[in-house]
């Protein structure tokens, strides 16, 4: 993966493409979650690097991409643009875990006709799907993990994100580069932007819903199995998989993303 960095007035974003990347391949744009960083897909990138052009990055305000004075999803949305801009790339398929479902969704209600189709992984929906009681505990999040101390902080979320030592080691090494109000902060400016940009958002590419079974992270089970009824995307549970679980099942959720570009390619050839 070759390392690119944009710069403008509010800060850098640094982000990663693959080695091998031509106009005629299909490309995959993975997004990773709240305080974490383009590796939670390094399992991800060896199985989609011999057919898929790929890039990843540290989200604005995440890992590489700091300093970053005003992370607001549209903000983030538009370093996409500017990124897939700078890479030639006309149309895309996102792959967006937690946050970077958020994002992902962010973008498509800004550039719905560039997004080919999308991936959500342990993520939540757009929309009028929350209660009062949980937009009010998202405004809470910042403050109370101030209450942590930042050993321990560190040490809940690596275990409540993750259900193996393999992504509980990826969990604590991606957050590990953050002190304690940066981290706290960070999941503040995550959740509150969120609640800024939520709308209801029509998707028009065809959407995989993914879900560790040991997700206990929130109620992302319960929204998921809403969104699934709701739209009829298909939801696929990950056994052996907390909320990363593309990290906890790489094989797993490798497989599935697999098979859902392999449908959108036989529905292209259809059309």
């Amino acid at each position: 993966m070759q390392r690119r960095e944009m710069k403008d007035s509010i800060g850098h974003i640094v982000y990663w493409k693959s080695d091998v990347f031509g106009r005629s391949r299909d490309t995959l744009f993975f997004l990773h979650g709240l305080t974490g960083n383009h590796t939670m897909f390094e399992q991800q990138f060896p199985a989609f690097a011999a057919d898929y052009n790929m890039i990843a990055w540290d989200a604005p305000a995440h890992g590489e991409s700091r300093p970053y004075r005003e992370f607001t999803y549209e903000n983030a949305a538009n370093g996409m643009k500017r990124i897939l801009d700078e890479c030639g790339i006309a149309t895309v398929i996102l792959i967006g875990q937690s946050m970077g479902g958020f994002i992902s969704q962010a973008f498509i209600c800004r550039y719905p006709e560039m997004v080919k189709g999308f991936v959500a992984i342990d993520s939540t929906p757009y929309g009028d799907y929350y209660s009062k009681s949980d937009l009010w505990w998202l405004r809470q999040i910042e403050w109370m993990a101030k209450l942590f101390p930042v050993k321990l902080l560190r040490s809940v979320m690596a275990k409540q994100n993750a259900a193996t030592e393999a992504g509980r080691s990826n969990m604590a090494a991606m957050i590990g580069i953050y002190g304690k109000s940066e981290l706290c902060h960070l999941m503040g400016i995550g959740y509150a932007g969120f609640l800024e940009d939520n709308r209801v958002c029509e998707i028009p590419c065809p959407v995989l819903l993914i879900v560790g079974e040991k997700d206990h992270t929130g109620k992302v089970k319960a929204y998921n199995k809403k969104w699934a009824k709701r739209t009829n995307y298909p939801l696929i549970w990950i056994p052996d998989a907390a909320h990363n679980s593309n990290v906890d099942n790489p094989a797993a959720v490798n497989e599935r993303i697999m098979g859902f570009i392999k449908d959108l390619k036989q529905a292209k050839g259809v059309l």
